[in-house]
């Protein structure tokens, strides 16, 4: 096993920057391998493993060995090691402060090894303005630090800051890949796994979410029914209500054991006791903690309703695809048969019509619109009125 192992479908980028750790490598005072540079840029699209590359590739810088090692594996996995710093946010942006503080942090010489390595998850959460503070680091960075960016892609990131970085592109994995990632890494029974990777459409993380929870697989499952049901506005604004409500028990899911861990580890570090009162000079950090973990919760659900709208995105696929007569495996193939009747209702052009809406109600909703109404526009755009005979007027 080496660092690499987990990561699936990603050879090519994978010997991008194992070629980049192999130069970091080199003896002190070497001459610079055109391999290595200080500032990286990992794009891809959601799911295609774009963190777990990062850490990977800071593992390896880490631990001065191309293939990584299982000490600095264990501190990079609970995020300890003393020369790795993660800016990340729970929120819907990343804050400017505390991009300031992880700038300030990178100048720190090495603790341990040869670098200083800094990850920055999700990366298009930048505004503009601190976008530009992050620049001016990139432009002359330490020389021992590294910096490694995530982003779905270039373009979501200001052009001065694309300039400065390294980009290597990843690729949607295949199903089968994901499938046997699931299988491999975590056990899941092969058939589970190949279901799982195909409904999240090659998601490494939604992948795992399907095959390891119940829950969440009958969840997806009622929100394709919801949608195939819709015949009347009424009956969209119901539907869109519950869609928001699976949204929500989603996230909760989520986020509500994460908040309990975190909240135990905060009173326990703080000294207060299992039911003890916590003592009023302590209670700013608790509100600080529960304030970060409503910001997680509305970024949270956030993300649910786009994974409901990316799912409704597949089933209209689906859709099209039969009404096309195309030869293309169908993502939803467990209830083809729904999908059938669904096509017969309706012609191509309003399929087409229906997957603009969602599409539509994804940049809606990432613009700040109601996501109540959002969804009950793209509802009422779904539904599946049946043509009327030809010579009969509607």
């Amino acid at each position: 096993m080496t660092v690499w192992s987990d990561l699936t479908g990603q050879d090519a980028a994978i010997a991008v920057l194992r070629a980049a750790a192999t130069a970091s490598t080199a003896a002190h005072g070497a001459p610079v391998s055109s391999d290595m540079t200080h500032s990286w840029l990992i794009t891809g699209p959601p799911g295609s493993g774009r963190s777990n590359l990062a850490y990977a590739f800071a593992e390896a810088l880490l631990s001065g060995a191309p293939d990584g090692d299982e000490a600095v594996h264990a501190q990079v996995v609970a995020r300890s090691h003393p020369d790795l710093h993660v800016l990340a946010t729970e929120g819907v942006i990343i804050k400017v402060a505390d991009v300031r503080k992880i700038v300030e942090r990178s100048h720190y010489a090495p603790s341990v090894g040869r670098h200083r390595v800094i990850v920055v998850e999700d990366a298009d959460r930048m505004t503009e303005q601190t976008s530009n503070v992050l620049l001016k680091e990139l432009e002359e960075p330490p020389e021992r630090t590294v910096w490694i960016l995530c982003a779905p892609s270039e373009a979501d990131l200001i052009p001065t800051i694309r300039s400065r970085v390294r980009s290597v592109r990843l690729q949607v994995p295949s199903v089968a890949d994901v499938a046997a990632l699931l299988a491999r890494r975590d056990g899941v029974d092969p058939i589970i796994a190949e279901r799982a990777a195909r409904e999240a459409q090659s998601h490494i993380g939604m992948a795992h979410r399907l095959a390891t929870s119940v829950e969440a697989r009958d969840r997806r499952a009622e929100t394709l029914r919801l949608a195939l049901s819709v015949r009347s506005t009424p009956g969209a604004v119901a539907a869109a209500a519950r869609m928001l409500e699976i949204a929500g028990d989603d996230a909760k899911a989520i986020t509500e054991l994460r908040d309990a861990e975190e909240r135990e580890h905060t009173l326990r570090s703080l000294g207060v006791a299992p039911g003890q009162a916590v003592p009023a000079a302590l209670r700013s950090q608790l509100r600080a903690l529960e304030e970060d973990q409503k910001r997680r919760a509305t970024r949270s659900l956030r993300d649910g309703i786009d994974r409901i709208l990316v799912d409704l995105a597949s089933l209209f696929r689906d859709i099209l695809i039969t009404q096309l007569g195309a030869d293309v495996e169908l993502v939803n193939v467990e209830i083809a048969d729904d999908i059938a009747r669904a096509a017969a209702s309706a012609p191509p052009a309003r399929t087409l019509a229906t997957l603009d809406a969602i599409q539509e109600a994804r940049t809606r909703i990432d613009g700040n619109v109601q996501p109540a109404l959002a969804l009950e526009a793209m509802l009422v755009a779904a539904i599946r009125r049946p043509e009327p005979a030809r010579g009969v007027r509607s």
